[in-house]
Parts: C-alpha cells; structure tokens; sequence
C-alpha cells in the first residue's frame, strides 16, 4: 500500500512541475482572472459548468466568488449549472447534451463569462454550452487538458493540464488554477476598488 501511495504522489508531483513550468499556464491562468475581473467590474457575473467531478469543482468556483475565499470581501456575480430540477427536467425533455447549453440560453447575457470544466474537452453537453455562450456573445474559459480537443478550439481562454492518465490529476490541476484565478481576480477587483 505504501507503494501504491508513493507512486500517485508521485505521479501528482509529475503533474504539477510540468503545468507549472509550462509557460502557457501562468499566461492562461492570468487572462482567465482579467476576463472575470472586467466582467464582473462591467456588471456581468461568471457562469461554471461541469460534469461529475468537473461539476463540483465548477460549483467550487462559483462559490468562492459569491462566498469567501480567504478575506472578507462583497459577494462576487458567479453561479453553477447544478440545479438538479434544471438539469432533470432539460435531460428528460430535450436530452443531456442540452442541459448546460439551456441554461446558458435561458441565463447568459452578453459580457458574461462561461467557465467550462472538461478533463476530456469533448463533451457534448459542455462543448453545446460554450458555442451557445458564443452566440450571446458571452466570453468562455476552458478548463481541460492539453491535447487537441473541441473545447480549447471554441473557448477564448484555455487553461490545459498536460497528463495522459487518469482524469482525476487534471482536476487536481484545476482546483489549484481555480484559487490562482480567485485570488488574481480578488487583486485586480480591490486594485480598481470595486471590492
């Protein structure tokens, strides 16, 4: 067991030296902050998707912005496509690939930013989310891995985890880039004094 445990760390180490030391990463992670911090300034509000575990990082997300990070500051405009009523009633009466997209739809406003997570980069229902943002000329972020995906093309903004395996290293990656992104758009808000 202690084999088994050494290695993952390992392999998370692995992981995270090589999105740190890829220059692309600190480029993304900061124009991610600048779009969300413009928006947010501009009176728009973050969206975040995901599915499974990309859900609840993007739920993450949209929590640290209307709650707390690590100071005391006014909530911040950000909501997550998690409303199970939302999702139950769209995948039953449209389909799953549309549940994300409807929102979107029904919620989005241009000058708004669609945050979508997607270790794979295609999935359907995220990638119909983020063409849908396009239309309502909304800005979108792609969390997901760096290899050519459907994602990356359509996002404005890629932040992409280099790791062949498991999904669950590139979420480890983006939960760490998710508080980078928190903490950046926090300092340019409070430099603008708009928090």
């Amino acid at each position: 067991m202690k084999d088994l445990i050494r290695n993952s760390l390992e392999e998370a180490r692995r992981t995270m030296e090589r999105f740190v030391s890829d220059g692309a990463t600190t480029e993304a992670i900061a124009a991610a902050a600048a779009m969300i911090a413009n928006a947010i300034s501009n009176g728009n509000k973050a969206i975040t998707c995901g599915n499974g575990g990309s859900l609840c990082d993007a739920t993450h997300f949209a929590e640290e912005l209307t709650g707390r990070f690590r100071n005391n500051r006014r909530p911040l405009p950000a909501v997550a496509i998690n409303d199970p009523a939302h999702i139950t009633c769209v995948a039953n009466d449209y389909g799953y690939d549309d549940i994300f997209a409807a929102y979107v739809e029904a919620l989005g406003a241009e000058g708004d930013v669609l945050i979508c997570f997607s270790t794979s980069g295609n999935s359907e229902n995220i990638l119909r989310a983020a063409a849908k943002a396009r239309t309502k000329e909304m800005k979108t972020i792609a969390m997901t891995r760096r290899s050519p995906n459907r994602l990356a093309d359509l996002a404005d903004i890629a932040i992409a985890v280099e790791h062949d395996g498991y999904s669950d290293r590139i979420q480890e990656m983006h939960i760490l880039a998710v508080h980078i992104i928190i903490e950046t758009v926090e300092a340019l808000l409070k430099q603008s004094d708009r928090i």
